[in-house]
This record gives C-alpha cells, sequence and structure tokens, in this order.
C-alpha cells in the first residue's frame, strides 16, 4: 500500500492576522488520493474514493493540530453563511451544512472551504476574535458572498482583514459576454476586470472582482492574490485544466496563544 507522504506542503496567508488566528491553503502534492485525484483531495463530491478522501482529511486534522476536522461544508456556489458557534460537530456527521461561507468565535472551530480554481478568502478582525471563510467563484461574487460573510463577522467592515488564496488568474479565464453583464450590472466599475481576447470573448480577473466585492463593503485591508490554479499545476488542482480534479482545502480558525 502507498505511503502517504510525511509532510503536507501548507501555504501560510501573509497578511497582519493577530497570533491566535491560524490559517493555511493546502496544495495539491500530499495525500493518498490517486489519478486525477492525486494526491490531497479533500471533497467527496468529485468522484474520488470515499476512503482516500476520508484519510486525506483525517491527516490535514492532525498536522494543524486540531481536536476534531474542520467543519465542511456542502459548497453550491451561493451565498449562505454559516455559523459554527453552535454548529456540534459530532452530533450532525450526516448533516453538512450547505453554504459557501462560514465564521465563527469559538477557539477550535475551523472553518474551511474547498477550491480549484475559486477563490479562497479568509476574514479576521484585527483584534483576532473571529474568523470567516468564503468559496467565491464568479457566481458567488457576483451574488454577493464576500459582503454576506462580512456581515455574519458582526463587526464594523473596517475592523477587518481579508486573504485571497489561490484561484484562477485572469490571462487562464475566459468567460462570455453574460458573465461580465452580470457584474456590470450591479456595478459599472467592473468592466475593468474583463479583458477583451482575440476571440470576442472576455478575460475575467477574480482577484480583481473580489478586491472590488470587499471595497464596496467597507473592507480595504485585502491581501494575498498572487496565485493561478490553472497555470500552477504542480502545486494545484483546477477545474478548468482538467476536471474531474480534486479540491484544495483553506482552513482558518482561532487558537489560545
Amino acid at each position: 500500500m502507498e505511503k502517504q507522504k510525511k509532510d503536507p506542503i501548507l501555504i501560510i496567508p501573509e497578511w497582519p492576522a493577530p497570533p491566535q488566528v491560524k490559517a493555511f491553503s493546502t496544495e495539491r502534492d500530499y495525500g493518498v488520493s490517486k489519478n486525477e485525484f492525486h494526491s490531497s483531495n479533500f471533497s467527496f463530491q468529485v468522484g474520488d474514493n470515499v476512503d482516500a478522501v476520508e484519510r486525506n482529511r483525517n491527516a490535514l486534522t492532525k498536522v494543524l493540530g486540531l481536536t476534531c476536522q474542520p467543519y465542511w461544508l456542502n459548497q453550491v456556489h451561493g451565498t449562505s453563511v454559516f455559523n459554527l458557534d453552535s454548529y456540534l460537530y459530532q452530533q450532525h456527521e450526516n448533516s453538512v451544512p450547505t453554504a459557501d461561507g462560514a465564521v465563527s468565535t469559538k477557539l477550535g472551530k475551523a472553518c474551511v472551504v474547498m477550491t480549484a480554481d475559486c477563490l479562497p478568502v479568509l476574514f479576521c478582525d484585527r483584534s483576532g476574535s473571529r474568523v470567516g471563510v468564503a468559496h467565491a467563484g464568479w457566481r458567488g461574487l457576483a451574488s454577493g458572498i464576500l459582503s454576506k460573510v462580512i456581515m455574519h463577522m458582526e463587526v464594523e467592515p473596517e475592523t477587518l482583514i481579508a486573504w485571497l488564496g489561490p484561484g484562477i488568474g485572469q490571462s487562464a479565464y475566459e468567460v462570455g459576454e453574460e458573465v461580465r453583464d452580470v457584474f456590470l450590472k450591479s456595478d459599472s466599475g467592473a468592466a475593468a476586470c474583463f479583458q477583451l481576447n482575440r476571440f470576442g470573448r472576455w478575460q475575467a480577473d477574480l482577484y480583481g472582482l473580489a478586491r472590488r466585492s470587499l471595497r464596496i463593503a467597507g473592507l480595504d485591508a485585502i491581501y494575498g492574490g498572487n496565485f493561478c490554479t490553472y497555470t500552477d499545476s504542480d502545486r494545484f488542482f483546477s477545474h478548468r485544466r482538467s476536471s474531474p480534479c480534486g479540491r484544495m482545502a483553506t482552513v482558518i480558525w482561532l487558537d489560545s496563544i
């Protein structure tokens, strides 16, 4: 039997989060999944072996030093945000919340989203008393998932900071006129985030759209956004590059100092 690699490669966000805020994004080259899901896939929804996914999740939990698994969501590209503070994981093992964002103010309750081109967006307040995460593809961004997470953080937006994790870069993300129109209907300035290509279609800047959404909501302290899941095949899964494929995890929680 193939042995799991000893040490995962974890991306540590470069942002001025307080020391009690712990956050990481995973890369793909760790774990026991095989073939197109090689190696560190965390999603049950993409056709991977269930046992392999469970082993990957358990290994990540151990590596991060958590006492229980992160609170995995059933992601649907929507705007529902789940508050983990009153959620008892052991009592809901067969009832995964359907949401594309999560928040918490409790120690050890790890918020997590899975991505493979969509943006994972982390949030925390400057005092280190609350954390949140969003799964932000173009549908979620257009529908306001980031502003919904900010609202559920229950503090003034200017007291928050955000980090944009691994997502698809503009040069690799071609969309049609209908996608551009959705954004321009509510924000004409979003036109700056779309570049016309030689095929008459548009290269969409998800990072730019996320930054606009955050700033419109009142959050100006934004970090990260220097990745491309499509072009960096050694480090990341990409649904656009190869489907089916695995999903990375981006995790955030509050820890004792």
